[in-house]
């Protein structure tokens, strides 16, 4: 069951958008707000999985408010407003669905939810998955291999996955804090604010920096002394 938060100051917005959570069966309605502030409210509390949020509200506006909640909880806008698409990319939405909703299109994008949920809820029990991780970029949830990862540089609200097997790098709108939670610490270490790398793909280190081909990655002076813990246990236990 995915929990579910309704967000939406139209009464009759919050109606539809309730009769159709109760009619799939694999949504749970959590609860309901008429505006931003209750939601933030009913999410701090802890328990929400997803909500099915509206953009234009008084206040404080539901762009406003995914900006302001964990990774965790996921996020479906509903608006009346075509223009607002792109904004909703640019903090991650899951999807984004124009008033009036029919059922179908609401039962496409909790669909799309329910993927994802599945597929973290896997990695987390590690079971199929426990090798590789699934990102989105562009709309699409793409699966990358573990053992395929050189490193992760974060740009702001970004990262840039860099790869063995691809000459370009994906991109997903993520946190570094984020990237770094999903990464076996076996394996992955943050050496810099803005650079995670796969330890066993470091092949030479050149004056605090690690090389990869024509990259070098600083090690930061913040991360050097557990990193120099690692490469004596690594190499000189």
């Amino acid at each position: 069951m995915i929990n579910c938060l309704i967000v939406d100051d139209e009464p009759l917005a919050l109606d539809l958008i309730e009769s159709y959570v109760r009619k799939t069966p694999f949504l749970n309605l959590v609860g309901r707000c008429n505006n931003a502030i209750a939601a933030m409210e009913a999410i701090h509390g802890g328990g929400i999985d997803l909500l099915f949020l509206d953009i234009q509200m008084p206040e404080l506006n539901g762009l406003e408010l995914s900006k302001m909640i964990s990774d965790k909880t996921k996020v479906i806008f509903t608006t009346a407003f075509q223009q607002y698409a792109l904004d909703g990319y640019k903090v991650n939405a899951l999807d984004y669905l124009l008033k009036p909703i029919s059922y179908q299109e609401f039962l496409q994008a909790a669909n799309k939810a329910a993927k994802l949920f599945n597929l973290l809820r896997n990695q987390s029990n590690g079971e199929a998955g426990n090798d590789s991780i699934f990102v989105k970029t562009e709309y699409k949830l793409v699966q990358i291999f573990l053992n395929d990862i050189l490193y992760v540089e974060g740009l702001k609200d970004y990262v840039k996955i860099y790869l063995e097997s691809a000459t370009e790098p994906i991109l997903s709108l993520m946190s570094m804090k984020s990237v770094e939670e999903r990464l076996p610490p076996d394996k992955f270490m943050r050496v810099h604010r803005s650079f995670i790398v796969q330890l066993d793909k470091i092949k030479t280190i050149e004056r605090n920096r690690i090389v990869f081909g024509k990259i070098h990655i600083p090690i930061s002076d913040s991360y050097k002394d557990h990193f120099m813990e690692f490469l004596n246990k690594r190499f000189f236990a």
